[in-house]
């Protein structure tokens, strides 16, 4: 099997893939989606299954983070490990890792290292809290990162204590934030010929998530608080009882609220003190979203989303996942992907959620098995049949 050709954007870099868990591989999947050549390398020794991502490299989690790679073994705790590395390392574009900051130090496979060895590679790290600090060797987890960055004190209603995000938000911004600091040290090397260390962490790239949020408090030197389903700024906006469920309405500005009250047939709204201006709105927010529901609750989900958009309203559904998928909307945008070459198992992923219109990303290969790929590709960077074999016996590889 030669390299996946998700895409032609990529095609030229060759990456070394040391990641794990989730930040660092939604790193990689971007640059492996849009047709890098990517290398994913794994101790010798596959892990149990309950310490694998999901619960099992067959899992969704697994699944959906690795396609469009090969992989091959490599026991880089051995010095004869390390020089197979090396050799790797002299012809890749990049490496991302995630280790805690003193585990490569350790392996000897850190940025200091590989640049003596090839000083136009892309060295990527992503860690809990940063590569140096007084916080550098904890080891890091998503959830963690949603508290300490403050996402978790303004999610949730209020009253009811600190609220996890849904999604593992800290993880999964931090690997989107390496990928887009690979691609920028890519094309900064067209212009100087050198590579260099890109590094993020979950703790910075949740923090900067936070965006208006932040600046509340840096600017205006307010600490925000829970809103719930609210929109903590924008009134009345948020999360709207209809007669057989719920909708999200988003009436923004002066303008979408003026038409929002005459959709609704309450433009008696508009002529009370209390609703007037953004202001006196969120200072009366309870019993504007009292008086709001008095009217949508008259109507079903679909009847008020159809009612409201044409009254230039944004307005959406609330969907369960399932449902989201069914949406046609969704199915027009054609984001779910069959994996080819999944025998028996039918394995459905998302695919990128942006488009390119000359080099299109797709997904072309399954993820492979623990060292699917060990021979073949060190043949590709000029392994003999003897030197395989030395490494397997000594089991390096």
């Amino acid at each position: 099997m030669s390299a996946p050709q998700a895409s032609q954007a990529l095609s030229r870099f060759m990456v070394l893939d040391l990641t794990r868990v989730r930040a660092g591989p939604t790193a990689v999947r971007q640059l492996a989606d849009w047709g890098a050549n990517v290398i994913k390398i794994e101790a010798p020794t596959d892990l149990p299954d309950d310490e694998q991502l999901g619960g099992a490299r067959h899992g969704g989690d697994f699944q959906n983070l690795h396609r469009n790679k090969r992989a091959m073994t490599l026991n880089l705790k051995e010095a004869a490990g390390r020089d197979v590395f090396y050799r790797l390392a002299e012809k890749a574009d990049v490496v991302v890792e995630n280790y805690r900051p003193d585990v490569k130090e350790r392996l000897g496979i850190d940025y200091e290292t590989l640049r003596k060895i090839n000083p136009r590679l892309v060295y990527a790290s992503i860690s809990g809290f940063g590569q140096d600090g007084p916080y550098a060797k904890r080891p890091g987890f998503d959830q963690i990162a949603q508290g300490m960055g403050g996402l978790m004190s303004i999610t949730g209603a209020p009253g009811q204590g600190p609220m996890r995000v849904g999604i593992p938000v800290a993880d999964l911004t931090s690997g989107l934030f390496c990928a887009m600091g690979v691609l920028i040290a890519l094309l900064e090397r067209d212009v100087s010929g050198e590579g260099q260390w890109v590094q993020t962490s979950l703790l910075q790239s949740q923090i900067f998530m936070l965006d208006f949020q932040s600046a509340r408090w840096l600017v205006q030197n307010e600490v925000p608080k829970q809103a719930g389903n609210n929109h903590p700024t924008m009134i009345p906006t948020g999360v709207f009882r209809t007669s057989d469920g719920y909708v999200n309405i988003a009436a923004t500005g002066q303008v979408i609220w003026e038409r929002l009250a005459h959709a609704l047939g309450r433009s008696d709204l508009l002529q009370k003190p209390d609703y007037a201006s953004p202001k006196t709105r969120s200072e009366n927010r309870d019993a504007l979203n009292a008086e709001l529901e008095k009217a949508t609750t008259t109507r079903t989900s679909a009847e008020l989303v159809e009612e409201l958009n044409k009254a230039g309203v944004p307005c959406g559904p609330i969907y369960t996942i399932d449902k989201m998928f069914d949406d046609p909307q969704v199915r027009h945008l054609d984001l779910v992907r069959d994996v080819p070459d999944t025998g028996e198992r039918k394995v459905r992923l998302v695919n990128q959620p942006f488009t390119l219109s000359r080099t299109p990303s797709n997904i072309v290969a399954r993820p492979p098995e623990v060292g699917e790929h060990t021979d073949e590709l060190l043949h590709e960077f000029g392994f003999g049949e003897g030197e395989i074999a030395a490494l397997k016996a000594q089991k390096i590889i």
